[in-house]
Parts: C-alpha cells; structure tokens; sequence
C-alpha cells in the first residue's frame, strides 16, 4: 500500500514534507493536495521521473505537464522570456489558480513541453503544496492525479485506491474543493490566449487592466 502521511492543518504543514521532498528528488512520485484537486509530483527537470509520471497517468506524451515553482524570482530559470504584462499578472494572482504559459527554457526535458516549446507554470496556494514546493526547490509537476481523461482525485483515499503501489506517498491534506482546476492562460502573445478556464475567471483578468482583451481557442 501506498505510505499515506496525515497534515495536521493546526500547525504547519511539516511532518511529511521533507519525506515528500526526498522521495521527488531520488526520482519519485508523490501525491499532494492542492487549491482544486490532489496532485502528482515529481521532479519537472528529470526525464525519467517524468517518463514514469505518464505511465501512471496513461497520459500522451502529446500533451504537455504544468509546473509549480515557490518563487516569482524562480520563473527566470525554466522560462525563456518574461513579458512584462505577464509578470504583473504573477505578482497579482501568485499564489493562486492562475496557470501561466510561457516560451520554455531550451533547458527543460522535452516530455515535460510535449515538443511544444511552451511551459506552463504557477504558485500554488495551498499551504501544504507550497511548503512541498519550497522543500525540493526545484520546479515540480503540478498535474492532476487522475487517470487521463477521469475525474481527478480529491481526497487521499481516492489517490490510494486508484493507484495503490505505483505513487510512493501520499499527503493527506485532507478534501480538496475539488471544483475548478487551475485556469491556463497562454502569454506568450497579446492578446494571450485561454486555453482552460478554471479557478480565475477571465473577466478577473481583464478587470485588472493588464489586458484589454483575452482570446479563446475558437479565436486563438
């Protein structure tokens, strides 16, 4: 069975997280709570790693993995560019639901891309997703756990059931809202281009004034 750890949400999220962090660092996969659903983690710069997540999943290689960094001051180091709209856009929903999708450092394993050159990337802010990330620092997958297509897991019992041995531990945060995933903007033009609509509604963006216009996929 999979080692499933209990956070206690009175204290900081500490026992477990190192443990986690261990586990993505030597190369494995770890499930985690989030904002939305629970997520797998693995480490984003280690190709095998990441060849293993997507076996789990049975996710196509075609389709690219989101990534969770700590820092605003990280997102340099796996991105080729930063717009500066899209930075003030990181600075207003960071941490948060806001998947940001950016022109990928040439760095970056191409399976974690899916050939597309692009990266999507955000801070989460979920406590115990957070203090995971600050433990490895280094960026980690932030995909949902799930079999590709399903219904993502929102509960750690849920996470144990369906994969049983293939994830090496499991954060019990508890239920996640379990609502809306992340929503992914693509800012690698302007107007950017929503390619899923989630936890931040794109009328929240342009209410900012950063952008005036937001594309869709029928548009894009």
């Amino acid at each position: 069975m999979i080692e499933v750890v209990k956070i206690d949400h009175a204290e900081p999220p500490q026992r477990g997280i190192r443990k986690a962090a261990s586990i993505i660092e030597e190369g494995g996969i770890i499930a985690f709570p989030t904002e939305s659903f629970y997520g797998l983690g693995a480490a984003a710069t280690n190709s095998s790693a990441l060849q293993g997540l997507f076996q789990v999943k049975k996710r196509d290689a075609s389709l690219p993995i989101l990534v969770l960094i700590s820092s605003i001051k990280e997102l340099s180091a796996y991105v080729a560019s930063i717009p500066p709209k899209a930075l003030e856009l990181a600075m207003l929903f960071w941490p948060g639901g806001l998947t940001l999708v950016f022109e990928a450092s040439q760095d970056l394993p191409p399976l974690l891309t899916a050939g597309t050159g692009k990266i999507g990337i955000r801070i989460s802010g979920h406590p115990v997703a957070h203090a995971l990330t600050l433990a490895v620092k280094i960026p980690i997958t932030g995909t949902s756990a799930n079999i590709s297509g399903k219904r993502p897991c929102t509960t750690a019992e849920q996470v144990v059931r369906l994969f049983k041995t293939q994830v090496d531990l499991v954060l019990d945060g508890g239920v996640t809202k379990g609502i809306h995933p992340s929503t992914v903007l693509d800012v690698t033009r302007d107007p950017p281009l929503l390619i899923r609509q989630g936890i931040i509604r794109a009328e929240e963006i342009i209410a900012t004034g950063i952008y005036t216009r937001i594309l869709t996929s029928t548009e894009g």
